[in-house]
């Protein structure tokens, strides 16, 4: 039987977009995922300063999102412990939860990637997962090896041809620009600010669009 896949996919998600969702699909199909795991951050290492809608809201928009694709699900695991915000721990948490033998992955995008030897313990999340590194088509991505880590670079390639079938553990970083989509945040909270309802639904799934104008989010 094969092993069971699934990405854990982490952000503020402040508001969740057609972008994230997009992407989402994407990775899931190309790299034959049976889940995608949204991972709401409380309040992220490197945005502490910054204002963030509450975690109530950005977890309902979230799930009303994703209420219509099983294989896209929302996880509570970063806002039930938000003592312990960084990403290996949740890694460890999530590997916990899903079992041993679940092959996961964790997404990031390029600029992440080339700051991860900065983050906290970065060493033990390259064992504990492999990471779906996202860049822009033509994103000048500097795809020297990290320590602990084997660069595959599955750039310009099909879902057929990205070789995740591969059944040895050996910690990969796989570089995709096959799932990138430009959508602004701060585009979204804009429309919301100024009532430009159709620009909103535009950027956003419908039923977040009504969420966020029921609740008046991004007003102030």
């Amino acid at each position: 039987m094969r092993t069971q896949r699934a990405a854990i996919y982490g952000g503020t998600f402040d508001p969740v977009h057609n972008g994230h969702i997009q992407v989402a699909r994407r990775v899931q199909k190309i790299f034959a995922l049976d889940e995608i795991i949204f991972v709401p951050a409380c309040a992220p290492p490197h945005k502490r300063s910054a204002a963030i809608t509450s975690a109530f809201h950005r977890f309902a928009m979230l799930a009303l999102a994703t209420e219509n694709d099983d294989r896209l699900r929302v996880s509570t695991i970063e806002l039930d412990h938000p003592d312990r915000p960084y990403a290996v721990e949740t890694v460890a948490r999530m590997k916990t939860e899903l079992g041993s033998e679940c092959r996961l992955f964790f997404l990031m995008g390029a600029d992440s990637w080339s700051e991860i030897t900065t983050w906290r313990d970065w060493q033990s999340l390259l064992k504990m997962s492999e990471q779906i590194v996202m860049t822009r088509p033509g994103y000048n991505l500097n795809a020297a090896a990290v320590d602990g880590a084997t660069i595959v670079d599955v750039r310009g390639l099909g879902e057929l041809q990205i070789p995740v079938g591969i059944n040895d553990r050996t910690p990969k970083a796989f570089l995709t620009d096959a799932v990138f989509a430009d959508v602004s945040a701060t585009a979204i909270r804009e429309a919301a600010r100024r009532c430009e309802g159709e620009r909103l639904r535009e950027m956003v799934p419908a039923s977040v669009a009504v969420y966020i104008e029921k609740n008046d989010l991004y007003k102030n």
